[in-house]
């Protein structure tokens, strides 16, 4: 793992990635297992294949926080029952929960995006957004509690 990153590049990373197909979770994922130099399989992306438009389309959780939430367990999450990692990382996914409401405005898919049709160019433009802010909230606090 590599803590020495350029979240800028990781920023440019995920919109670009964005742009290319990928969907918001699933560029979170992919820019901060390149941006750290994760040993992680890309099952990992393929995982968060199913939270985008709000899990598989049902217009709930943003697939960018819930993109943001995988990784958060994956720094700080535990691994066997009892261990009280779970502790930090549900402290942590809160604080980056309650930053990605109050700079986005909502944390649900439907709302956020509410009166921009699925594909249209101004909704992924606002996507583009909470990824770029995704990725760089994220990285700022996995680099703090590293």
């Amino acid at each position: 793992m590599n803590t020495n990153v350029d979240v800028d590049a990781m920023r440019k990373d995920a919109v670009e990635i964005f742009q290319k197909g990928f969907a918001c979770s699933e560029s979170v994922i992919y820019a901060i297992k390149k941006g750290f130099d994760l040993d992680l399989s890309d099952d990992a992306i393929a995982m968060s294949s199913g939270f985008p438009w709000g899990l598989g389309d049902g217009g709930c959780i943003c697939g960018a926080l819930a993109g943001a939430t995988m990784c958060i367990g994956y720094f700080f999450g535990r691994r066997t029952p009892g261990d009280e990692a779970f502790l930090k990382c549900q402290r942590l996914t809160k604080e980056f929960h309650d930053a990605f409401k109050e700079h986005c405005g909502a944390t649900c898919c439907r709302v956020l995006t509410r009166g921009k049709e699925k594909n249209s160019p101004e909704r992924k433009e606002q996507c583009i957004s909470f990824v770029d802010f995704t990725v760089e909230k994220l990285a700022e606090i996995i680099l703090r509690e590293l």
